[in-house]
């Protein structure tokens, strides 16, 4: 069992430990239990939060870098997909799982029909726009029309600068694929499961682009050993896509990730592509988390002295992004074949057995890759594993306390006469009246607060959207109402292919920049934008909240004192100091996920429509002036003109779509994440801050009670009391224990150059 896997453990059976000594108490007759509500609520969900609390590692990288490699590698078998090429649009997560399984989950017909119906906004067909009709992909007609229209193009159509069409490669997919998945496809969300024998079916779905592009999400559950339940691993797309969609979605991914590897392939170096990249990482603040595996290909290097020159040129690179980038070099193809080394195709097994003679390469790898899993399991997962059990132990630290205090008082209250008893209890009730008006005042004064750091993060996103004083929605019209279009390059377009099929392309590079700009610049703008007010959140409930603190564990000392002195010897743990969960954990208890991505833009089929008008209207006034004896202008003229309107109208549209996108997008930040996170950090602060004071609120008039009408109870009670109080101290030990090993002493792995003396490492 792994260390996080045995600490979960020994939590859990703490948790239900205490909620045994809890239902004991409740079995005592006439005893008050008033404040074993809360208790018992987290003792049960304690499992359940651990078991949510996932650590997500991206792996991320350019296409071809051998991610896939990576991953299966990682995972000790062949189980992605590998080169799986570009049309794939969606994020593959591993997570442990007790049988080998992959979970499919598919598009709705509604979501596949809104997918094509986008993209064939102005598409160049004679037929009726697929939106205009109600296109579905069910109905044979509407296929027909489709591949017709696509069969139509011409190379303009189909390539965009030298790469493929998106749109092109989009609805092809959609058409080729259909006649697989029509029987799979439904009206709603439809999962398919793909287990053990079964498993590899799944590849055919992920590693083929026409039928990847019915997936919404892709699971696999894998049974690896080391592999710990809270782990999820992701292969992203390759991070210099040309579709900007398969970069929102990895940016999505982002978001929720802990760490970061990213995977660059020694055969091509670091390109301007990966900087880009790692530059919009580091403006979304996610930069600090991320490590770098260089992926060293056998037939490359001739020697390790050449690796290292690769390596130390690499580092000096990606320095200018992040000083002192943690680096790993090894081969990660050599490191897959090792683990399936008796059942290698004859070929594969050629190839490894030439790698394991090159002895300084492949030892190298094989000490580069030791070094990285241990970093791994020590600096990432470590830390984090660590990080999310303490805030569970100290919650339960806090009850085991409380519970052993509880018990100590009514033990203590049960060995005094009636008289003293009734004495005892009236002097604690001032003492507990008092700390609930302490309650009551911090809860009111929290509540304001909450409300007042509301309407400034309210004003702060409003501004921030707002056209005149934010510079994201500025910025991208600017960049709507400023973008030139070179009516001459597209001449040649008309006369060649028609005027539909120009002002088709003109909407395909105009959309393309939209896209790009909104993934370079507009969404880590946003990202950068709600992680400081997530960090303004914290710190201003937190400064509000300090103070009163102080005050709680003054107010607690002094009743500490104040009932040592009435005779009962029961002297708590001194109050800790106020910790509160980080951040994540909030938001996984609370259910709370962060804003996706402001993409996409949807945009209306009436362009083409009202610029085909236009043309039409040109047409019509040159045959006139013509019929009239006037002059007129030439036919090409006319479609250059109706060109321009039509890129007016487009221009309108799309700055209508950026408004109407960027005020919904706005309302939902407000309401559906940032007050919602205000509320659950409030919540979440309050929690931590009394938890201290729930072991004080005990009414002991039914205790004095008790002692006053059934005499024979205060014996068999007060041997209860002294078993649950052993019980207690035992939990608390066993608390102890688990917090002691959750804090080693501080320690990390020491990063070392990947320059080698050969002739003292090999000698």
């Amino acid at each position: 069992m792994s260390a996080y896997n045995f600490f979960k453990s020994e939590i859990s059976q703490i948790s239900q430990d205490l909620l045994s000594l809890l239902q004991k108490a409740k079995s005592i007759p006439e005893i008050s239990v008033s404040s074993f509500a809360d208790w018992e609520k987290a003792c049960s969900e304690i499992p359940r939060q651990m078991s949510e609390a996932i650590i997500r590692l991206a792996v991320v990288g350019p296409i071809k870098s051998g991610k896939s490699t990576f991953v299966n590698a990682f995972l000790k078998g062949d189980y992605l997909k590998r080169g799986a090429g570009v049309v794939t649009s969606i994020v593959t997560r591993i997570r442990h799982g007790r049988t080998l399984r992959a979970v499919l989950f598919f598009k709705s017909w509604d979501e596949v029909n809104a997918d094509i119906r986008q993209a064939m906004v102005l598409f160049p067909s004679r037929n009726r726009s697929p939106e205009d009709a109600g296109f579905d992909i069910r109905r044979k007609k509407d296929r027909k029309n489709l591949f017709d229209a696509i069969g139509s193009l011409n190379s303009d159509m189909l390539f965009n600068n030298g790469i493929r069409s998106v749109s092109s490669v989009f609805l092809t997919s959609y058409l080729k694929g259909y006649e697989e998945v029509k029987e799979i496809v439904s009206a709603d969300t439809v999962t398919r499961c793909f287990g053990n024998s079964l498993f590899e079916a799944h590849k055919n779905f992920v590693g083929d682009g026409s039928l990847s592009v019915y997936l919404k999400d892709v699971k696999l559950q894998i049974d690896v050993p080391g592999l710990e339940d809270n782990i999820e691993i992701a292969d992203c797309q390759g991070s210099d896509s040309p579709n900007p969609l398969h970069l929102i979605m990895i940016q999505d991914y982002l978001l929720t990730t802990h760490f970061i590897i990213y995977v660059i392939s020694s055969r091509t170096g670091l390109r301007q592509a990966d900087m880009k990249f790692l530059s919009i990482i580091k403006k979304m603040g996610i930069l600090n988390n991320i490590l770098f595996i260089v992926n060293f290909d056998f037939n490359e290097h001739d020697a390790i002295d050449d690796l290292n020159r690769f390596v130390e040129k690499l580092r000096e690179e990606l320095s200018l992004i992040k000083p002192d980038p943690d680096i790993f070099c090894f081969s990660a193809l050599f490191n897959l074949f090792k683990t399936q080394e008796n059942h290698l195709p004859r070929k594969d097994s050629l190839r490894l057995a030439q790698w394991e003679s090159e002895k300084k390469l492949s030892e190298f790898s094989d000490r580069e890759t030791s070094r990285f899993e241990a970093f791994l399991n020590q600096t990432v997962t470590g830390q984090r594993n660590s990080l999310l059990l303490k805030n569970h132990i100290e919650r339960l630290s806090l009850i085991a306390s409380g519970i052993n205090y509880w018990v100590g008082v009514n033990r203590d209250i049960f060995t005094q006469d009636a008289s003293h008893a009734k004495e005892i209890a009236e002097k604690l009730k001032r003492h507990q009246e008092r700390m609930n008006q302490i309650k009551s005042l911090i809860k009111s004064t929290l509540d304001g607060s909450v409300q007042k750091i509301k309407n400034e993060i309210k004003s702060d996103v409003d501004r921030f959207f707002e056209l005149h004083s934010g510079k994201v929605l500025s910025s991208v019209l600017e960049l709507i109402r400023d973008y030139n279009v070179s009516y001459e390059k597209y001449r040649a377009n008309i006369e060649a292919s028609g005027f539909r099929n120009a002002l088709y392309l003109v909407f395909v590079e105009f959309k393309h920049s939209i896209d790009r700009f909104m993934v370079d610049f507009v969404n880590p703008e946003i990202i950068q934008f709600v992680k400081k007010e997530e960090n303004r959140i914290r710190e201003y409930l937190e400064s509000v909240v300090i103070p009163y603190d102080l005050m709680v564990r003054e107010t607690l000392s002094e009743y500490y004192r104040s009932i040592e002195n009435l005779g009962i010897n029961v002297m708590p743990d001194k109050p800790p100091a106020l910790r509160l969960k980080d951040m994540e954990s909030i938001q996984s208890i609370f259910g709370i996920d962060p804003p996706s991505s402001v993409l996409s833009l949807h945009y209306a089929a009436k362009i083409k429509t009202e610029a085909v008008m236009r043309l039409g209207f040109y047409t019509i006034a040159n045959f006139f002036k013509r019929f009239l004896g006037k002059p007129s202008s030439i036919r090409k003229e006319e479609e250059i003109l109706a060109l321009k309107a039509g890129v007016k109208g487009m221009n309108r549209e799309i700055e209508a779509s950026v408004f109407y996108h960027f005020k919904n997008y706005k309302e939902n930040i407000k309401f559906q994440y940032i007050f919602k996170l205000i509320d659950a950090v409030s919540s979440s602060l309050f929690e931590a801050l009394f938890d201290r004071f729930q072991t004080d609120v005990t009414d002991l008039s039914k205790a004095v009670e008790l002692l006053n009408i059934k005499r024979i109870d205060k014996q068999r009670a007060s041997i209860m009391f002294e078993e649950m109080k052993m019980s207690a101290e035992d939990i608390n030990d066993r608390i102890n224990r688990i917090r002691e090993k959750l804090s080693p002493p501080s320690c990390r792995i020491e990063k070392k150059a990947l320059l080698i003396d050969a002739e003292h490492t090999f000698s």
